[in-house]
């Protein structure tokens, strides 16, 4: 009896290279390069675009600034690091009674000071025995502490010109501002407080702290009066 060569046919299930030689082959470790360098691109390219958002998210919208002096005491204390609204150079929002604002300081630009925005455009401002009286009623300002305005100084009435703010620091007693210098362009001001972000414990959203009704309330006879002062730096 004649033994022929037994073939040995493809097992169940299985194929191999010579069975269809149009056959795609891929290799675990080419496929595998291939996709590490492919991802490593689609990284680069969004965090490229995360850092250029970022970049115009500073310029034109939110940016960092430290507090450097007392001015602004309770408040703001020296050091603290908060976030300000560039949008309001643009107008967006509309400046208001009470906020807290960056600006060039108008005698020297460049210098930065932060204050609060206390008399609006077209307002009378005066200040008698160290109170704030906007068109002939007193301003009521819960963020003053009796012990940080004992000088009682007076500022004779001045009206705020068109596109001007009237501003002070929170510690009037040691504040350089517009009883001393005069007033702020509205083109000076960068930008408005939103956010305390350092020190971390402290971190807290800036907010008006009175809706600033006026109450009636008569005065004496003004005089003038000086101050310190509270730079920020970027």
């Amino acid at each position: 009896m004649l033994w022929g060569k037994k073939s040995a046919g493809p097992k169940f299930g299985h194929v191999s290279f010579d069975d269809d030689r149009d056959i795609d082959v891929q290799r675990v470790d080419d496929e595998a390069r291939k996709h590490f360098w492919s991802e490593a691109r689609l990284l680069l390219r969004d965090l490229v675009f995360a850092l250029l958002v970022a970049a115009l998210f500073v310029v034109f919208v939110m940016q960092p600034v430290k507090v450097e002096g007392t001015s602004m005491l309770p408040r703001l204390h020296d050091g603290e690091r908060i976030f300000v609204n560039k949008l309001v150079y643009y107008h967006l929002p509309k400046l208001e009674r009470g906020d807290i604002v960056v600006f060039w300081y108008p005698d020297d630009p460049d210098k930065s000071y932060i204050k609060r925005v206390i008399g609006l455009p077209g307002e009378l401002m005066e200040i008698r025995d160290g109170v704030i009286y906007v068109n002939g009623q007193e301003l009521k300002e819960p963020y003053i502490e009796p012990e940080r305005n004992v000088t009682r100084l007076n500022h004779a009435p001045v009206l705020i010109k068109s596109h001007y703010y009237f501003v002070a620091g929170d510690n009037r007693d040691q504040s350089y501002d517009s009883r001393s210098w005069g007033l702020v362009p509205e083109k000076y001001i960068y930008g408005k407080a939103l956010l305390r972000y350092w020190p971390l414990a402290q971190a807290s959203v800036i907010r008006h702290e009175t809706d600033y009704r006026l109450a009636p309330r008569p005065g004496a006879q003004p005089t003038p009066a000086p101050g310190d002062d509270d730079e920020v730096e970027p």
